[in-house]
């Protein structure tokens, strides 16, 4: 980028914005900038893109916004090819298209049962041991395939303190709850200091193990990853956080510094994709997008199917497809560069996975498996296996039900002098004398002034 004025974002063919309060880098990379200068009306996005629609298409295209809203951050918009805008990856994600009115008979406000799931407003309890805590309603972007469109930007479903303070009651009364995931919205769009009050109390928690964000920032808002932000986050750990690229375009410099950044405090990083048509349902998206992925040290978690969310036809695929982009990794690239593809499945029951079938048949002592190249082999099993008898009495287990860490041995005797990775340099027996004076010289000696 030049100092003082942005001519060209990506590449020649994107975006090169016109007006001229875009022009100072310094304010580009504020995030707080981005936020309050994003694409809210067709107008804007016609002034600051070059890209023009017609009456009739802006007249469609506002009926869609007055019920499902857009606002796309400078930084995303930036990204689009506006001389292929229409099967533009970021413009498909981002501004609205009059198909999401066509409500199929299939769609759902809430397909996933969030809402019924919830005990308490703003946390969801599917899974035995977890929890969903939405603690946003806010998102740097209102992405086109939201699964929760019902609830972004919506100020109904701002969460306010005592909703915050409930769900975390509700954890600390779950003792069961070892995992929670913070959502929204966009966890990162809260202020440091709410969501380092929030971390903090779930801290506090004893029987709350692992906290997980589900931000999708890094996309479509790298430059809210601050250090200032960061350093607060390293202060939780263990913490995880999931992220949501798409498309390999996506992973511009500034979204890899933002990568960089967390992978650096230690965070370990996943991607959640979704499967969307006209976007990413081709093999050789999905393979590059992983294959950058894990470069970014970001490893591949998810990939969904699209949900039953009202005003997603146009997005969904078959599942056959998301089967043959599975085909196309097993085998083809790293197996941590390979995601579980799975269906979130309608009415809560949680995410199925859905993978192709390398099981061809078995026996009582043979397995017959075929591999990605469509090789058969075999796997012979054990012609006799008797596992350890079992009372199921697990509280006086005596087998090898040992569920908490071993304890390492420490070193004894001449073993702790000859090893290297212990600080002794002799062995004194217990009631040595000349030990003993030592020890009633220092009692009496006063003690030394600190410099």
């Amino acid at each position: 980028m030049e100092t003082k004025e942005i001519k060209k974002f990506a590449r020649p063919q994107t975006v090169a914005v016109s007006s001229t309060k875009y022009a100072l880098d310094s304010n580009w990379r504020d995030y707080k900038w981005q936020l309050a200068n994003s694409i809210r009306t067709i107008a804007a996005f016609e002034k600051l893109t070059g890209i023009t629609f017609s009456q009739r298409e802006r007249k469609k295209l506002e009926d869609t916004m007055n019920k499902f809203p857009m606002s796309i951050t400078p930084y995303y918009a930036s990204l689009i090819d506006k001389h292929n805008y229409r099967n533009d990856p970021i413009f498909k994600q981002s501004f609205p298209n009059p198909a999401e009115l066509i409500i199929s008979k299939y769609d759902m406000s809430d397909p996933l049962h969030e809402d019924k799931d919830s005990p308490v407003k703003g946390i969801t309890h599917r899974y035995p041991d977890r929890v969903l805590f939405l603690v946003s309603n806010r998102c740097s972007m209102y992405c086109r395939h939201c699964t929760r469109k019902r609830k972004v930007g919506d100020p109904d479903y701002i969460p306010s303190r005592d909703h915050i303070e409930a769900g975390i009651n509700y954890i600390r009364d779950s003792p069961q709850v070892r995992d929670v995931l913070l959502s929204g919205g966009d966890p990162f769009l809260l202020p440091d200091s709410y969501l380092d009050w929030i971390l903090t109390e779930l801290r506090k928690i004893p029987h709350v193990e692992i906290i997980r964000i589900g931000t999708r920032t890094p996309v479509v808002l790298p430059y809210r990853v601050t250090d200032k932000l960061v350093r607060m986050l390293k202060k939780h750990h263990p913490l995880w956080l999931n992220t949501h690229f798409n498309h390999p375009r996506e992973l511009t410099h500034s979204a890899q510094e933002a990568l960089r950044k967390l992978a650096d405090a230690g965070i370990p990083l996943g991607n959640q994709s979704v499967l969307l048509a006209g976007v990413n349902d081709c093999p050789q998206i999905i393979k590059k997008l992983n294959q950058k992925l894990v470069q970014n040290r970001v490893r591949p978690y998810y990939l969904f199917q699209c949900d039953l969310s009202e005003g997603l036809t146009h997005f969904r695929t078959p599942v056959g497809k998301g089967i043959e982009i599975i085909e196309s990794l097993v085998g083809h690239t790293s197996g941590f560069a390979v995601p579980t593809y799975v269906i979130d499945a309608p009415g809560g029951g949680g995410k199925i996975p859905v993978m192709p079938n390398y099981i061809i048949s078995w026996s009582t002592n043979k397995v017959v498996l075929r591999n990605y190249e469509g090789v058969i082999t075999t796997y012979k099993e054990p012609d006799s296996y008797e596992p350890v008898f079992c009372d199921r009495n697990c509280k006086d287990c005596v087998l090898q039900l040992k569920l908490d860490e071993a304890h390492e041995r420490p070193f004894i005797g001449i073993e702790r002098l000859l090893s290297d990775s212990d600080g002794a340099i002799s062995l004194i027996p217990q009631g040595n004398s000349r030990l003993k004076r030592r020890e009633k010289h220092s009692a009496k000696s006063p003690k030394a002034k600190k410099t």
